[in-house]
């Protein structure tokens, strides 16, 4: 793709952090089946501090950590060590005790029953566990602020023991169900989830810049989170970050790295499943794990930003069919920025994105640290950056 990739995608950056509403500082890059064909970086890690963004920046890396710990989940089955069809109380007995929530009384109580089936692994890869995120479920939302439900970014053990929206199976829902896929793995290992991602899915990947706590390094290099304010203008918040020593690693959302580093990550997608130092993934699995596990009554739905500070309202490629799998979003239909049908991607809340494209080999991911999510220069440079992308693709087919 050569210089003409590079100089689409270096102009986009450099727009979007010297525009009117710009955003403080992003990194984003490409890569093919074998390296990374493209690696930027512009503006600034904390606005206005003079502090260089730069390729190496750390980021918190919020849910594109659940394919990470999804990875994991898909470890355990090749061994026989899970059933995804067990019930997930059987590896996490915590994830038994929860009971699906009906309404609540006169007086504000929660109506509390027991689910009609049990909670399994698959429904948990799958978000149709009956779990949501209290900034897009206006049911959380009020348990978190009438009966002090912890938000899951404390990783704490109380954050996730939540009622269920609805009964398990019943239909999809975004929400904390990959933090219990963590759980589940550290059930089988007898580890922390973060020794068990170390171990059988950085290390054969090369990946070292990649942690639920940061190290002394990855602290110095980064990222500040920033608020975007509603006059478009945008606001640093340093202690805005998650926990040090956090209680428990959150599958969902708790890693922190570089994304040189996720690149190597995407690349094992791209490579049915094999790293530089060892396979990951069975092809078998990869091919399995990359097709829609939805059934027909369990739709992928438009995220509602409940609480504007942290989300707008926010879809993928609105109009288009899309699915889930285990565990990315799968768009079902071409989709405008070039990527086709039944290629991969996801978010993360402080406007990060990525894709993976198998058909065609190739995968990018953009970083920012700015919420609301959805955030409309950001995300909006993100889709000109993967529309960029396949441009540089098809100027080189037909050359």
């Amino acid at each position: 793709m050569g210089n003409n990739l590079r100089s689409a995608c270096d102009e986009i950056l450099q727009k979007v952090v010297t525009v009117k509403d710009r955003v403080p500082g992003v990194v984003a890059m490409i890569t093919d089946r074998s390296a990374s064909i493209y690696e930027g970086a512009a503006g600034e890690r904390i606005l206005d501090a003079g502090q260089a963004m730069t390729t190496d920046t750390v980021f918190a890396i919020y849910s594109t950590t659940k394919a990470m710990t999804g990875t994991a989940v898909l470890q355990c089955v090749e061994e026989g060590k899970l059933d995804l069809d067990a019930p997930a109380k059987n590896y996490a007995p915590d994830i038994g005790k929860l009971e699906v929530l009906d309404g609540f009384d006169a007086d504000g109580t929660p109506r509390l029953r027991a689910p009609k089936r049990d909670i399994t692994t698959r429904m948990l890869m799958l978000h149709t566990a009956g779990f949501g995120y209290d900034f897009f479920n206006t049911t959380y939302l009020r348990l978190a602020q009438e009966r002090g439900q912890p938000s899951v970014i404390t990783c704490s053990r109380a954050s996730i023991m939540t009622p269920l929206l609805f009964d398990p199976g019943d239909k999809w829902e975004y929400g904390s169900n990959i933090d219990w896929c963590g759980q589940v793995v550290e059930g089988i290992r007898g580890k922390r989830l973060g020794e068990v991602l170390a171990e059988r899915v950085f290390a054969p990947l090369g990946i070292a810049d990649m942690a639920f706590s940061l190290s002394p390094s990855m602290r110095e290099r980064l990222a500040t989170m920033h608020q975007r304010e509603a006059d478009g203008s945008l606001t640093p918040l340093p202690d805005m970050q998650l926990p040090a020593d956090p209680e428990v690693d959150m599958g969902g959302h708790g890693l922190h790295g570089s994304i040189g580093e996720y690149m190597k990550f995407i690349r094992m997608w791209l490579n049915d499943g094999a790293g530089p130092h060892g396979r990951v993934l069975n092809t078998e699995t990869v091919e399995a794990a990359v097709r829609n596990g939805l059934q027909a009554h369990q739709t992928v739905t438009v995220l509602p930003g409940v609480i504007p500070s942290i989300s707008n309202d926010a879809e993928f490629f609105p109009g288009l069919k899309k699915s889930w799998s285990y565990t990315f979003m799968v768009n079902d239909e071409d989709a405008p920025t070039g990527r086709p049908a039944g290629a991969l991607g996801w978010a993360g809340l402080p406007n990060l994105f990525y894709w993976i494209d198998r058909k065609n080999g190739f995968g990018g991911y953009w970083a920012t640290q700015i919420l609301p999510f959805g955030d409309p220069i950001s995300f909006g440079a993100y889709m000109d950056f993967e529309t960029a992308a396949y441009a540089a693709g098809q100027a080189r087919a037909a050359a």
